[in-house]
């Protein structure tokens, strides 16, 4: 028989935070995310909580834990897009349906509670947060970004009475054996036709200072259309910075501004950490973080992070300033290839922009929703 818990106790929330960690614990592909981070969730100070609210549940068999799964209401994202949903996230759970079917009964009921018709996911508060059930590449390592999953789930949560409701596709790019250097002169010519030119900064920390609350103008506009996404808060601008500060190589970063000074679109690429952060289970032990700092200093990997485009620009070309951008980052710096993370299957403007390179599309994800 399996009994439902809502976590509450501190040893609830290790439990929580814990379990993939073991589930997971045999599998090569499996890239967990920071210990500490996923235990910032439980702090009544989180920086989603002025938007949204959520509830967190262990489902236990004779004691010992097979399962988990969270909920959260996400107000601002009901608000904007004009539905009453719980987005179900951090689904975890051994081969097993009767488990799984109560950990959902246990979220829609919650939802029911909140006056809510439909239950979504996997979506975590925001789409900046890992998303997607992966539902083909199961012979692929996850980025640090993004969840790895056993291809059991899907059959647990369509037995639940889940449906599809979106699907992501994930590209590996390498680049081309020649280049005849054309992207470089159409990108020339859209840079001087616009009046653009690259931003500079020394390093990470001049280029937040200089850049950060107006790239996020940019993202802002650049995602208000796409599915999932929420406006972003003071609060979600802080802790994005705080990440980024870990992270982020200026090598890897571009700026396109106007003659304003004001930014267009922008692009901003992370070296790869997800084999750093495997061994330790997401945990920033000394090891880890050597480990980590070897990686952002000579990536052969890269994952593609943010890329956004105003609409202004968005249909004058000016996406393939950045790719070619992204072309010379990934051959001045050697590295091999980059993964794109998640595209919407039908965002055709993007994924068009990967025949550029010697793309492979390795992986998809999925949402499901399921009326209450």
């Amino acid at each position: 028989m399996i009994e439902i818990q809502k976590v509450q106790t501190k040893k609830q929330q290790r439990e929580f935070v814990r379990f993939p960690l073991r589930l997971y614990r045999d599998e090569p592909n499996f890239v967990p995310p920071l210990y500490g981070d996923e235990m910032r969730v439980f702090r009544p100070d989180y920086h989603y909580l002025d938007q949204a609210e959520a509830v967190y549940f262990l489902a236990l068999r004779d004691g010992k834990t097979v399962g988990r799964i969270s909920g959260i209401l996400q107000r601002t994202a009901n608000e904007k897009w004009g539905q009453k949903r719980v987005r179900f996230t951090r689904f975890d759970c051994i081969d097993d349906q009767e488990a799984a079917d109560a950990l959902f009964g246990a979220v829609e009921d919650w939802a029911k509670k909140k006056g809510m018709e439909e239950i979504v996911g996997p979506l975590g508060f925001s789409d900046l947060e890992r998303e997607g059930l992966l539902i083909e590449g199961f012979g692929e390592m996850s980025t640090f970004e993004e969840q790895y999953n056993f291809p059991y789930y899907q059959k647990l949560i369509e037995n639940a009475g889940y449906g599809k409701e979106i699907d992501w596709i994930e590209h590996k790019l390498s680049l081309l054996p020649e280049d005849d250097g054309k992207l470089d002169r159409v990108s020339k010519k859209l840079m001087e036709r616009y009046r653009l030119h690259l931003g500079e900064a020394r390093n990470t920390s001049e280029f937040l200072k200089k850049y950060s609350d107006k790239f996020f103008a940019v993202l802002d506009e650049s995602y208000r259309d796409i599915y999932g996404t929420v406006p972003f808060t003071e609060n979600m601008k802080r802790e994005l910075i705080r990440g980024f500060r870990q992270i982020i190589d200026i090598r890897f970063v571009r700026v396109v501004l106007n003659e304003n000074e004001n930014p267009v679109c922008l692009g901003i690429i992370f070296p790869a950490i997800g084999e750093a952060v495997k061994k330790s289970g997401g945990r920033l032990t000394l090891p880890t973080l050597l480990r980590i700092l070897k990686a952002v200093k000579k990536p052969k990997v890269v994952d593609l992070g943010l890329i956004g485009v105003i609409p202004e620009y968005t249909n004058k070309g000016i996406g393939s300033v950045l790719v070619n951008e992204l072309l010379h980052m990934m051959r001045d710096n050697g590295v091999e290839y980059c993964e794109t993370n998640l595209n919407l299957e039908d965002n055709y403007a993007i994924i068009n922009q990967w025949k550029m390179f010697n793309a492979v599309q390795h992986k998809r994800r999925r949402a499901f929703v399921k009326k209450i």
